[in-house]
């Protein structure tokens, strides 16, 4: 392989985008990225996935990795267990919300999810209530691209050809700005879900305590998690976090789920657990859902291969080690409110710009149509690609998102930087990003002079069923 970027006719590597020339980054340090060509970009996504919490080329890392490798790199935990997953499950509850007792090791964030379906479908099949396999889910919402997490999305765009493998799962509407900023409506689309469904039948409602790449860095109002959590009283489902980004200091807490008025039964994480320097997820539970396991079968089969490996479980530890050491769970805590406030001023005078949404280091900007600022931006303009495009050319790297069809999300970015950054690479970031929208946004802006098209977002009719 030669050059500073490659095409997919130029690789025997498949790419998600065949049309797409890919830049050949070989070294990374702290939060800055270079190509083969020595031309360095500004990591603003923390590896592009929101993983490399910790920065890029952290030694002690890698000597962490390189000691256990040495020792023990690699036992099956079906019939063995090892001191590296033994550790790192004591720490993940230490820091976990109260009352989460046990952890279940896979390799990704996808399979975290898919093990937390499983663990609601086993807490209920073991007390006795098959019935109960149903998900209520956001539709809008984004959890994994395999067929199991692909189902807890009510976004059929993702789909594509996938949509005969897709459970039937319920979807309702977020509670955004232009929908249901109170979260009453919200709760009457749940209620509806679960007539649907028959309460009997629900086994669990599954979403982000704080979303990351399909709402960036929203969360429903306090009014909402209230009435999910009186709900799940009456009702007797389980609630599951996915917080494969938002967990491990992500949001200025050890996980989200810290932020709000209710504790979930399961929680997923995965991407900060590894810091970018180890594959490695988890899935949480409380103990009454351990209890029903416990008192029930006693097994809860089907492991993955890497799952629990000491070579990963080390690298997590040592994750959990550096965060507390360094204190960068508190360094995003007190520092996230001030970036969100130096994002928003930087823009405070694109009228491109409808809103800046910040919890810790999980930022997102939400884009609307600057001729009314009320309806989001026609589809065709394809703002959330051309605003990515131009930050990689500048030396920055974002992730934007693109309008979904039902009109619940328009064209929204995403600005989650390593907790490692300093004052000055923050800054830094920042200008450079507020220099990308402001152009891209005196693009628009001339070529809506004219047009008289409606924009992309009609509130769809109803949104909680397929």
């Amino acid at each position: 392989m030669t050059g500073t970027l490659v095409e997919s006719s130029a690789t025997r590597v498949l790419p998600p985008e065949l049309d797409r020339r890919y830049p050949v980054i070989v070294r990374g340090d702290g939060v800055w990225l270079e190509d083969s060509a020595g031309r360095r970009y500004l990591d603003a996504m923390s590896g592009g996935s929101m993983a490399s919490t910790l920065g890029h080329s952290r030694h002690d890392l890698v000597e962490v990795a390189r000691r256990q490798a040495e020792e023990l790199a690699y036992v099956h935990t079906e019939r063995l267990t090892n001191p590296a997953q033994e550790r790192l499950a004591r720490e993940l509850v230490s820091v976990a919300p109260d009352g989460f007792t046990r952890v279940h090791f896979v390799t990704g964030g996808a399979e975290a999810n898919e093990a937390a379906i499983r663990l609601a479908r086993s807490y209920h099949v073991e007390r006795g209530e098959p019935s109960r396999w149903q998900i209520v889910s956001p539709a809008q919402a984004y959890h994994g691209p395999t067929t199991a997490t692909l189902s807890l999305t009510g976004r059929p765009g993702l789909w594509g050809s996938l949509e005969p493998y897709i459970a039937s799962h319920l979807h309702i509407p977020p509670s955004t700005w232009r929908f249901d900023p109170s979260g009453e409506a919200a709760l009457e689309a749940l209620d509806r879900a679960l007539e649907q469904a028959g309460p009997e039948n629900v086994a669990a409602f599954f979403c982000e305590a704080i979303s990351a790449a399909a709402l960036p860095a929203y969360t429903p109002p306090k009014r909402f998690w209230e009435g999910l959590a009186e709900r799940r009283e009456r009702y007797g489902f389980l609630i599951c976090f996915d917080e494969v980004v938002t967990g491990m200091g992500r949001t200025g807490a050890w996980f989200a789920a810290d932020h709000l008025p209710l504790v979930p039964d399961i929680i997923a994480t995965a991407k900060g657990l590894g810091a970018g320097y180890a594959a490695i997820g988890a899935t949480l539970c409380r103990e009454h859902v351990y209890d029903a396991i416990a008192q029930g079968s006693g097994r809860f089969p089907l492991g993955h291969t890497w799952g629990g490996a000491p070579l990963l479980c080390a690298v997590g530890s040592a994750v959990i080690d550096v965060l507390r050491e360094e204190r960068l769970v508190e360094r995003v805590a007190e520092r996230g409110p001030r970036l969100r406030q130096e994002l928003e001023d930087a823009l405070a005078d694109v009228a491109m710009v409808r809103e800046v949404r910040g919890h810790g280091y999980l930022l997102g900007v939400s884009y609307v149509d600057p001729r009314n600022r009320d309806e989001l931006l026609p589809a065709d303009l394809g703002v959330a690609g051309r605003i990515d495009d131009l930050a990689l050319e500048r030396g920055l790297v974002i992730l934007s998102t693109q309008p979904t069809g039902d009109g619940y999300a328009g064209d929204q970015s995403l600005f989650a930087p390593p907790f490692i950054a300093s004052d000055a690479e923050l800054a830094e970031m920042v200008e450079r990003f507020a220099g990308v929208i402001r152009d891209v946004a005196a693009e628009v802006e001339r070529e809506l002079e004219g047009r008289k098209d409606g924009a992309a977002g009609a509130a769809a009719p109803a949104g909680e069923g397929r």
